[in-house]
C-alpha cells in the first residue's frame, strides 16, 4: 500500500506523518501473509520545493521514532496522487486541492483525522472501507493544524495528532489487505 501524505509547505505535517508512518509500519515488524508493506511520500500543495524539514518539526519526529535524515520538501503534482493507493491530506483546502487535480482520486482522498475517525468508529481496514465510512460517520474537526511559526508546543500537539491517528490507521490498513490466490 502506498499512502501520499499532503499539506501546504511539505516541511512538517505532511513531512512528519510520512515519516512517522514509516516508523510505525516497520516497528509493526515483518510483513505476516495478506498484511501489507507500506511504503509512503509526501508532498505540498505550496511546497517549499527542496527544502529540508523545518528543524523543531524535526525534533518533534524523532522524539516521535521517527527519522527526519534525508528529508527533502515536493510538491504536489497529480501523478503521485495517480501512483497512490491513498492520499491523507492534513487539511480540508488540501484534500480538496488534491481532489481538484485528480479527480478519480476523490474516493481514496481524505483528511488524516477523517481516516482516523472513519477508522475508529467503523472498524474500516481498507481503503474501499473508509470510503463506504465517509456517508456513516458525522464530519468532525477535519483539519491538523498549521504549527509553523508557533512555538514548540504546538509541534508537539500536531506530532502528537499526527502520531494518534496514524497508530490507528497503519496497523487498521496494513491488516486489511487480502491475500492474493493463485
Amino acid at each position: 500500500m502506498h499512502v501520499l501524505f499532503v499539506c501546504n509547505g511539505n516541511v512538517c505535517r505532511s513531512a512528519i506523518a510520512e515519516r512517522l508512518a514509516i516508523a510505525i509500519a516497520a516497528d509493526l515488524g515483518p510483513v505476516s501473509a495478506g498484511a501489507a508493506t507500506l511504503s509512503a511520500e509526501s508532498a505540498g500543495t505550496r511546497a517549499l520545493v527542496g527544502f529540508p524539514m523545518e528543524p523543531v518539526a524535526a525534533e518533534v519526529l524523532r522524539g516521535l521514532g521517527g527519522d527526519p535524515s534525508g528529508f527533502v520538501a515536493r510538491r504536489l503534482r497529480p501523478e503521485m496522487i495517480e501512483r497512490a493507493d491513498l492520499v491523507l491530506a492534513m487539511s480540508e483546502s488540501v484534500r480538496d486541492e488534491a481532489v481538484r487535480q485528480l479527480p478519480e482520486a476523490a474516493d481514496r482522498t481524505f483528511t488524516l483525522p477523517e481516516a482516523h475517525r472513519i477508522v475508529w468508529l467503523t472498524g474500516a481496514r481498507t481503503v474501499r472501507e473508509i470510503a463506504a465510512g465517509r456517508d456513516d460517520v458525522r464530519p468532525g474537526g477535519e483539519s491538523i493544524s498549521d504549527p509553523v511559526g508557533l512555538r514548540r508546543e504546538a509541534f508537539e500537539r500536531v506530532g502528537e495528532e499526527i502520531a494518534e491517528a496514524l497508530l490507528q490507521v497503519i496497523p487498521a490498513l496494513r491488516a486489511g489487505v487480502v491475500p492474493e490466490v493463485a
